[in-house]
């Protein structure tokens, strides 16, 4: 998320890729007082819906295709010269060159160079700048060379004509022309888009590519870093951004610094010199680390012992820990125990029944949540036996948020904190008093424990306030910031930090364990007042107004309470706004400046995303793109599956793919699980002829623990259904409201059939292709139950992130139940 939801209100143009209006209603105020301005709005989406009732053109488009629909708007800006070229030129990787050795996936028919079909991996040796003498990248301005980024982004889309996109999306011609002309023509000093996501683009085999695409069609209109622009990434519910922030994923520590690998990170020294770029700021990165090793360990890190870093658990291969990864290797009886807190897998994940069937294989699960879910109860789910299940099942009822103190990180990267409004019942406790008291327990059954491995857990710190059972969620938060673990001075002797004071800001942490830090992005999210007491800026409550409409006052957003991300890009290279109507900040060079001798700041409506003293003609004074080492908005970016975004069908798919002969992502990942638990369909399956895609309603909530258990909340869904157009329907003799069974090579559900004209067929390549769509709320639990959707997907995964396919695959439709 490069923006923030309350400005969409000064986009020109806003395209959303999902469901908006119902999923996210609240951020979704914002697109309509853009209306409200003038502002065009279009919604590209498989199915009407609200949000598609609310927008100027509805986009259908078949699911599986954005790339082709993206790299279409790409090649349409650039042949109708629509693209921002200053924009482009200057605070981009388009004049850069690359090696001459360097083929893109039109010269080799869906592929790059360096593809190892054997090993179904890239060597990336060509995928490079062309460097001068000290290192720089070579650049071309006037992006006429053939090595140029630029060129090879237009070779490389020149495929991705008006024509192929109706071929492949099913799109009409005339339809993403309109689209093209609205969105690409809001573009220059005076306009800016934004494009909206959720989802609908992540879950694909080509998931991060999808993400790539729609960012640099972003950088090459100039969106990025400007008000009414960015890419506005809608999560899921309320505390996924700080889920994610904090690392309660398999592949990173807090503050997106990566998890260390077994064999290539064996101690902290080979760790930071892999991982730290030589430009950019995350050059600070052994900065950030070490004070994360400060706060898990405590006085117990040290320089000697490198931090404690040999204590932190390092994986085995990148995609170990996955979800999809986790639950084959619980089947293959490799995992035998899990603690589920929150998530409910039996529903909720990817080819739900092997996962349900997996945790029948474990030794121990520890469920902890707010009802009884039927990950809970998979040892009787239906058509189980109970005798036949080993796994011992203990249930732990947890504390919603209104039974907790504690903060929520929304969408926009805003953290705002919440109080507890009643004391939770019984034996309910909250997450964080189970993980402490948990840790505490664990503490002292290895209080005895020589091993070298158990010296950073013993050493871990679990205890927050005085009271010893509940922890004090403001300490945690503190923690999160990062403390002084001494007094810290400056060069003249001053003291800047006492010890345990809050730091202020990630500019002042050090590598020599001097500061902690749980997350070096929150840090400054508390701060000592005048008073000397803890100032939580989390639950500031200050609205925004006409002198300060991005709310800084509200929250705290991280990182330093930045609103837009970037915004250097905001003004021109002399520092100045690109037009008055699209100001925010900009280089005033009267103001007193970093020393009473200096003059010039830069200033304007938001925290500059940079030195704010760094004048626009210093040294990388006009670079905004201060988190990539090359410092520049990037068009070519190497990632595992290509450096420029391919379209590639699902990995089930109806049709061939018509750009190449490159069917499938060539590095996509395909787990091999026994006993038949992953079979797939091969491409065009008689059997299985029809597109399914998956989707949330307003009215349930994910996997329905927080939504079927509650009957008000139940009866407006009473019960599970499929959405199917009035012209399958008519196919297959189905009527609205009666029994049909949807089936795929995993497994078959029995729902209702919803008949609608908010589906329709697409033409692609002359041949009619139907979709379905499956909401995925239900289980065998609580008021309302149902079949699991689920159960239909797959067990494959973007090369990048591992994420799953569940917004296109395959299914079969039959009339009745099968």
């Amino acid at each position: 998320m490069t923006t923030n939801l309350i400005d969409l209100q000064n986009s020109d143009v806003i395209m959303a890729t999902s469901n908006m209006a119902e999923n996210h209603p609240v951020g979704f105020q914002w697109v309509m007082k853009a209306k409200e301005r003038g502002a065009k709005f279009i919604h590209v989406d498989p199915r009407f819906t609200r949000t598609s009732a609310a927008a100027d053109i509805h986009v259908p488009l078949r699911s599986g295709t954005n790339i082709v629909f993206f790299g279409g708007l790409i090649n349409y800006a650039i042949e109708h010269n629509l693209y921002f070229k200053d924009y482009v030129v200057n605070y981009t990787n388009a004049s850069f060159l690359i090696d001459p050795a360097f083929k893109t996936a039109t010269d080799l028919d869906g592929l790059f160079t360096g593809f190892d079909p054997a090993k179904r991996t890239y060597d990336k040796s060509s995928w490079k700048y062309q460097v001068d003498g000290e290192g720089n990248p070579q650049r071309d301005l006037t992006l006429r060379n053939p090595h140029t980024v630029f060129q090879l982004m237009k070779r490389h889309y020149s495929r991705y004509s008006v024509e192929m996109v109706e071929r492949v999306c099913g799109i009409p011609k005339a339809k993403f022309e309109e689209v093209a002309k609205l969105y690409c023509g809001n573009s220059g000093p005076e306009k800016t888009g934004t494009i909206t996501y959720a989802l609908n683009l992540t879950q694909h085999t080509n998931g991060v590519e999808n993400i790539r695409s729609l960012c640099m069609l972003q950088i090459l209109l100039g969106n990025i870093g400007r008000p009414g622009g960015g890419v506005t990434a809608l999560r899921g519910h309320a505390n996924v951004q700080g889920a994610t922030d904090l690392e309660l994923l398999y592949h990173e520590l807090p503050g997106y610094l990566a998890q260390p690998l077994r064999d290539a990170h064996p101690d902290l020294k080979t760790y930071l010199e892999k991982e730290t770029p030589k430009g950019g700021y995350w050059t600070n990165k052994p900065k950030f680390m070490v004070s994360l090793l400060k706060a898990f360990y405590g006085d117990a890190a040290t320089k000697e012992n490198d931090f404690g870093y040999e204590w932190l658990p390092k994986r085995a291969s990148a995609d170990a820990y996955s979800h999809q990864h986790m639950f084959v290797d619980m089947y293959n009886g490799i995992i035998k125990g899990f603690l589920a807190l929150g998530q409910n897998p039996a529903v909720g994940g990817p080819n739900a029944k092997l996962a349900r069937d997996a945790m029948k294989r474990l030794d121990w699960m520890v469920v902890k949540d707010i009802f009884i879910t039927e990950t809970a109860e998979v040892w009787k789910a239906p058509g189980t036996n109970p005798k036949d299940v080993k796994t011992e099942v203990f249930f732990m009822p947890a504390a919603p948020a209104a039974e907790k103190d504690g903060s929520l990180t929304n969408t926009m990267r805003l953290i705002q904190w919440h109080e507890k409004a009643v004391t939770p019942p019984g034996d309910v406790t909250s997450d964080a008093e189970f993980v402490t008291n948990l840790g505490k327990r664990l503490q002292k059954l290895y209080a005895n424990s020589t091993k070298a491995r158990d010296k950073g857990f013993l050493a871990a710190n679990f205890q927050f306030g005085s009271d010893p059972k509940e922890p004090d969620m403001l300490e945690v938060l503190k923690e999160i910031n990062g403390v002084a673990t001494e007094d810290i001075t400056d060069k003249d002797g001053k003291v800047v930090y006492k010890k345990g004071q809050p730091i202020a800001t990630f500019g002042h942490l050090t590598d020599d364990g001097k500061t902690t830090s749980g997350c070096w992005i929150y840090t400054g999210v508390t701060v000592e007042g005048p008073d000397g007491k803890v100032v939580n800026k989390a639950n500031a409550r200050k609205p925004a107004d006409a002198k300060d409409y991005l709310g800084h006052g509200w929250g705290f957003a991280w990182p330093a309470n930045r609103r837009i991300l970037y915004n250097r890009a905001s003004a021109d290279l002399k520092g100045q706004p690109w037009s008055e109507k699209k100001k925010l900040i900009w280089w005033d060079p009267a103001v007193p400046g970093q020393k009473p001798e200096d003059k010039g700041k830069w200033v304007g409506m938001d925290v500059p995303d940079f030195n704010p003293f760094l004048a626009p003609d210093a040294k990388n004074g006009d670079k905004p793109f201060i988190m990539r080492s090359d410092l520049v908005g990037a068009f070519f970016g190497p990632l595992n599956d290509g450096p420029f975004p391919e379209h590639y069908e699902p990995i089930e798919s109806p049709v061939k793919n018509l750009l190449s002969k490159t069917q499938n992502n060539p590095v996509a990942k395909i787990w091999n699980v026994p006993d038949q638990k992953n079979e797939l369909a091969p491409v065009g399956s008689p059997d299985y002829p029809y597109v399914i895609t998956t989707y949330r309603l307003t009215e349930h909530h994910l996997s329905g623990v927080m939504s079927r258990y509650l009957p008000y909340l139940a009866e407006l869904f009473e019960s599970h259904f499929a959405e199917i157009s009035h012209e399958l329907a008519g196919e297959l003799g189905i009527q609205n409201g009666e029994k049909i069974t949807v089936m795929s090579p995993r497994g078959k559900i029995h729902v209702k059939a919803m008949v609608t004209h908010r589906f329709k067929p697409f033409m692609v390549d002359g041949k009619k292709i139907h979709q379905i769509g499956v909401p995925w709320h239900w289980g065998y639990n609580g008021i309302s139950k149902g079949d699991i959707t689920n159960d239909l997907s797959a067990t494959v995964g973007d090369p990048n992130v591992y994420i799953q396919e569940t917004k296109a695959f395959v299914c079969n439709v039959k009339k009745g139940v099968v």
